[in-house]
């Protein structure tokens, strides 16, 4: 039987169980599924189809069997967090949720100044200087974000609609670029040439082995609709059944649609933020001058899910906030409830307002040390994600030595034997992604200052997340 003595703080607060099997479908696509990573694939040639598929297999898969089992054992608020500190106590959870949440609070603008570049396809001015002018960038992110804000401290019942819309949003797009590629397929020959050896990963190229942390980090984010778990309906049965379904849909998308945008756009020519937008163009283009009205439109749908993407980053990270608060690791604020809407305001707004600074760090201060220093850290951003990774996968192995097989906990299959394969196989592709992402971008000048600046990084976030932690523990005593 599942471990019930081990009570998560989170559990005391009062949540509304607004969120249902489609909500949840939804949510899963709008976090995980980014179009703007099938440009930078393509950009990179055709062995990412099979980079693709080897980290489908070995990494998503496993992902998604270690959330569906932890998430139907534990179907608690914090997710990530709540597991971790079951299993290896409070300083390991507040370590494995600082990081997440840390990572989440850098990564937003990222995630909205691109799409703030996409935004510029529906008013006619894709590939323009507009999406470079600060102006323009600061405006439409910041418009972005405090919508989702808002939107989502009314209430998860109230802004489970906007990830609903944004998951909507994100895949519409994708489907019809899978529908370009395979009108290509049977009407033209590929843009690119696609051939066995173009599709042989080769250890001596150091892009492509770059870009395997990236694709692995594009599949990351199923553990986030956990982190939901008190709000959602019947938790132990529809958190695990949400994860069946949405993570075929996501891995669908991300394999044909790359290999789209290949047949469609020639690499020399794919923007790595909008490309996924030029092959819809050139694609309706191609097939009718009439249908030059879909790029738009689509543009329209992926702006709707860059906002539900953010609301989705936000609420998720607030639920671990909210546990850390709880345990009174974080200021005691970001335990607090809203006493209408029923949600984690303190730890939201928060998030919103760290993200505003970020934004305009970015916009304001481009040249600037506070900036140089960001940038730093947003270097970083992606291993302390995989940190959290490397928690997910060694916890799902204590539980399951701890706790065992138990038939009201949809467990991941092969008994013993297949939960040491699943969690062991995503343990190992998480460090090669770590090493692999410290491996520098082409036209890097300074191997070594590179080095040190992303190593150095990660050293600061995660001493500063230590330096909380005891802090917080001896005023707790």
């Amino acid at each position: 039987m599942p471990n019930e003595n081990n009570q998560s703080s989170s559990q005391t607060v009062q949540l509304v169980r607004a969120l249902k099997l489609s909500d949840l479908v939804l949510l899963n696509l709008v976090a995980v599924l980014g179009l703007r990573h099938l440009a930078t694939s393509a950009k990179a040639g055709p062995v990412t189809l099979v980079l693709w598929v080897l980290a489908a297999i070995f990494f998503f898969v496993p992902q998604g069997l270690v959330v569906m089992e932890l998430s139907s054992r534990f179907p608690n608020v914090g997710g990530i967090y709540d597991w971790t500190k079951r299993a290896l106590g409070e300083g390991h959870g507040f370590l494995c949720g600082w990081c997440y949440w840390i990572n989440n609070v850098l990564y937003y603008p990222n995630l909205l100044i691109s799409a703030a570049v996409v935004a510029t396809f529906v008013i006619g001015e894709g590939g323009s200087k507009l999406g470079e002018d600060s102006t323009y960038v600061i405006v439409t992110t910041l418009v972005m974000l405090w919508i989702a804000t808002a939107v989502n401290i009314l209430g998860v019942g109230t802004g489970k609609w906007l990830q609903n819309l944004g998951g909507i949003g994100t895949y519409i797009p994708g489907i019809v670029i899978i529908l370009v590629g395979v009108y290509g397929l049977l009407a033209q020959p590929a843009a690119n040439p696609i051939t066995a050896g173009d599709l042989t990963p080769k250890s001596t190229d150091y892009d492509s082995l770059n870009l395997w942390a990236s694709i692995a980090f594009a599949y990351a984010g199923l553990e986030l609709s956990a982190t939901m778990g008190g709000e959602v309906s019947n938790p132990r049965r529809t958190l695990p059944r949400s994860i069946f379904i949405s993570a075929p849909l996501i891995a669908f998308i991300y394999i044909l649609g790359t290999g789209a945008v290949l047949w469609t756009v020639p690499r020399e020519n794919i923007n790595v933020v909008s490309g996924f937008l030029q092959t819809i163009e050139m694609g309706m283009r191609q097939i009718s001058a009439n249908l030059w009205w879909v790029a738009p439109v689509c543009a329209v749908l992926y702006s709707l899910g860059s906002i539900g993407g953010v609301g989705a980053w936000l609420v998720g990270p607030a639920r671990v906030a909210l546990g850390i608060g709880l345990d009174r690791y974080f200021p005691p604020a970001f335990g607090k409830i809203h006493p209408r809407w029923k949600t984690p305001y303190v730890a939201i707004l928060a998030q919103a307002a760290l993200a505003t600074l970020f934004l305009l760090i970015m916009q304001l201060g481009k040249e600037t040390k506070v900036a140089q220093v960001y940038l730093i850290l947003l270097s970083a951003q992606l291993i302390i994600y995989y940190v959290t990774y490397i928690y997910l996968f060694i916890v799902f192995l204590i539980h399951r030595r701890r706790e065992g097989l138990s038939p009201d906990v949809m467990s991941a299959p092969g008994g013993t034997a297949g939960a040491y394969a699943i969690g062991i196989s995503g343990l190992l592709v998480t460090i090669f992604a770590m090493v692999l992402a410290l491996v520098p971008p082409p036209g890097t000048g300074d191997w070594l200052e590179y080095e040190a600046k992303v190593i150095g990084g990660v050293a600061f976030l995660i001493l500063l997340g230590v330096v909380i932690y005891w802090r917080a523990r001896s005023k707790n005593k």
